[in-house]
């Protein structure tokens, strides 16, 4: 889940503004849980729990499915975000103009992959699961996720800056995680970056986010797949590449020839990687954040 100063966030810090709704957290981490049994481990009446549970749920923090069992039908409750990131407002920009273009997961221009591998929109799957060939197929361009255990992907992005406009910072922001066969949030894989051919990093993906679902995840998505991934901020600039704000290679704004008229980039999951544990890429409608892969650049 992704954060800042505004109000919008205000109710997510309220609702973790509780001892008992951070012990509630601190259970389902563990497993879903319904209300009843939520009230006997923390000693509390049932309608005490819904109570904080409800708040919860208002700030995207857990989600609920009415289950019935064994005659009776109980409330389950269960994780809807198992990391929060949080943008301060008094981060500043290296400059004050911006250009951005939002480039759809499926539009890409270039892509290989292994399976374990798949491709979606939000309505339907995209062919079969583990057929490399879907990636080629017309719908792509619509598509909201796509996954592989080895390979890459490559998007051509236009440069719309005028040649007396220079470029002081790119910014490059994703939703991301590895790919394990169903779901294994322990599986940590190398993924890399490439911007014009140029490798300017490689951040670690901890692993394959599914035992909860995603806040946009589809309804008709199986539980046992990709839910969502993790924000990532990839920044290039004149002193350096940093992932969130650290600092991952020394490939540097002069490095990568910003000046041509469209910028290449490449997510890769290599087979000589240490962690191979492949990737999933994340755009409008799944995941937790309702975004493609947007690329900024701040100029002059």
């Amino acid at each position: 889940m992704y954060l800042t100063t505004d109000s919008e966030s205000l109710r997510v810090y309220e609702a973790l503004a509780s001892e008992a709704r951070l012990r509630i957290i601190d259970l389902l981490s563990v497993r879903e849980m319904h209300i009843k049994e939520l009230a006997a481990a923390l000693f509390l009446s049932s309608a005490i729990v819904s109570s904080h549970v409800s708040k919860l749920q208002k700030a995207g923090i857990v989600s609920s499915q009415m289950k019935r069992i064994q005659g009776g039908t109980y409330k389950y409750c269960s994780l809807s975000a198992n990391y929060l990131q949080i943008k301060l407002s008094g981060e500043r920009t290296v400059a004050g103009k911006v250009l951005e273009v939002a480039v759809p997961v499926g539009q890409y221009t270039d892509l290989q992959a292994s399976p374990t591998c798949g491709i979606a929109t939000p309505e339907k799957l995209i062919g079969y699961y583990d057929d490399p060939r879907y990636f080629l197929d017309p719908e792509r361009v619509d598509a909201g996720i796509l996954w592989f255990a080895k390979g890459y992907v490559e998007y051509k992005v236009p440069n719309y800056l005028f040649k007396d406009q220079v470029v002081r910072e790119i910014e490059i922001s994703m939703e991301i995680g590895s790919e394990a066969p169903h779901v294994n949030e322990k599986w940590p894989s190398d993924i890399g970056f490439m911007l014009n051919g140029l490798n300017v990093g490689q951040w670690t993906s901890p692993g394959d986010f599914g035992i909860s679902r995603g806040r946009l995840t589809p309804a008709w998505w199986h539980p046992d797949v990709n839910q969502y991934g993790l924000l990532k901020v990839l920044k290039i600039n004149a002193g350096g590449t940093f992932m969130d704000g650290q600092q991952i290679s020394e490939a540097t704004l002069d490095d990568v020839h910003w000046q041509q008229d469209q910028w290449t980039f490449r997510f890769t999951a290599e087979d000589n990687s240490r962690r191979r544990g492949g990737l999933t890429l994340f755009g409008r409608g799944f995941g937790n954040y309702e975004q493609d892969i947007v690329f900024r650049a701040y100029y002059d």
